[in-house]
């Protein structure tokens, strides 16, 4: 007569192990989508500077010509028509959200 008296410990050994395996498959499919989503957060960040920063940068342009403009202007002094400049886009403020 065999007795058997490690073998049902070692099954409850490899059910434990496997409950492990399957929290560790879980928490890698949870942190890799949420790596996902901070991808997805950063490049829309990085989006939205570079359109703040031109945004910002052609809001400058139309003043520095308009005073470039009004210097010539009053070096020439001819009477010519003066160009209208462009006009600035104003967005509303974060807080009308």
């Amino acid at each position: 007569m065999r007795f058997n008296f490690f073998e049902p410990r070692a099954e409850a050994h490899i059910r434990k192990s496997l409950e492990y395996l399957e929290e560790a498959n879980l928490a890698w499919v949870e942190h890799q989508a949420a790596a996902e989503h901070h991808a997805a957060l950063a490049k829309m960040y990085s989006e939205r500077i570079a359109r703040i920063e031109t945004e910002i940068k052609n809001a400058h342009h139309p003043r520095a010509l308009l005073k470039r403009q009004q210097s010539e202007d009053a070096r020439d002094d001819d009477g010519g028509e003066r160009t209208k400049p462009e006009s600035v886009v104003a967005y509303p403020s974060r807080t009308t959200r």
